[in-house]
């Protein structure tokens, strides 16, 4: 063959080796396992143990001033991060999470001083914030294992592990994003709102910085009822508290109070074998 021939045979080639050239260039993304099915036990622990917490820290209510769905038998006097006694509340939370930013040596440090009946600055558990890592308490102590829930100091970091779930098996996802202006919340979900300087308008903008920090803030849905739904939060008020938001006719959030950016439908014990549909 002549050296004309080889170059023609190259250039046919080109296209090809450029594309294989390409192919190789770009990163290889992990295909997400498809995650376990979980009982209906899972999320009624789930709302129980929200519940158990917010009793436990003294029934501390805000937002709509009539009385709660939910209920406190013993309600006392509001138990507060920064009070020494309530030091291993919050560090319970911590351990669940793997990416605690510091906030276990750092607090150890604080409460070792106020021990010792020193004033410090910043005061026990003021930072990092802890509101994600008491959700994600919640999540592994009602049972629900990393693969499903990945327990994050972070709400827009297990936000990104629900959403990406629901994109790659949205028939299995233990959460689905839902808008909140059509959708009523039901316990066990979650609401979750943009806490930024400039919140996204939607949604669907989060997935073009997915992976990227964000701050937000969720709370677990324990009731609904009687115009108002109620959810527990963690490091609400400096404590854990029932927040109680007006409801319309249907169930829905009002948009005149704070805007959820999207609520996670809780899907455990609704997915396949549990779900009514394939067991008829």
């Amino acid at each position: 063959m002549t050296a004309f021939g080889r170059q023609v045979d190259v250039l046919r080639l080109l296209p090809l080796l450029l594309l294989l050239a390409g192919c190789a260039a770009q990163p290889q993304v992990a295909a997400i396992p498809p995650p376990l099915s979980y009982p209906p036990a899972a999320r009624e622990r789930m709302v129980r143990l929200a519940l158990n917490e917010w009793r436990d820290w003294g029934c501390t209510i805000t937002g709509m001033p009539a009385p709660s769905v939910a209920t406190c038998e013993n309600p006392g006097i509001p138990r507060l991060e920064s009070a020494p006694e309530n030091f291993p509340r919050v560090l319970a939370y911590w351990r669940i999470v793997p990416n605690a930013e510091g906030a276990i040596p750092a607090n150890r440090g604080r409460y070792a001083a106020a021990l010792r009946g020193e004033a410090t600055a910043p005061a026990l558990w003021a930072s990092p914030y802890w509101s994600a890592a008491f959700v994600s308490w919640v999540m592994a102590s009602a049972g629900v294992d990393a693969p499903e829930f990945r327990p994050d100091a972070a709400h827009s970091a297990y936000l990104d592990h629900l959403d990406a779930l629901a994109g790659a098996w949205p028939h299995l996802a233990p959460f689905l994003p839902r808008d909140s202006s059509v959708y009523a919340p039901q316990p066990g979900d979650l609401v979750c709102r943009d806490r930024s300087r400039r919140p996204l308008a939607s949604w669907a903008d989060r997935a073009a910085e997915r992976g990227q920090f964000r701050p937000m803030h969720c709370d677990i849905v324990v009731a609904t009822g009687a115009g108002a739904v109620e959810a527990v939060g963690g490091n609400v008020s400096d404590s854990v508290t029932l927040s109680r938001w007006e409801a319309d006719g249907a169930g829905r959030l009002v948009p005149a109070q704070p805007r959820a950016l999207v609520i996670m439908e809780n899907r455990l014990g609704r997915t396949p074998p549990w779900s009514p549909e394939s067991r008829s």
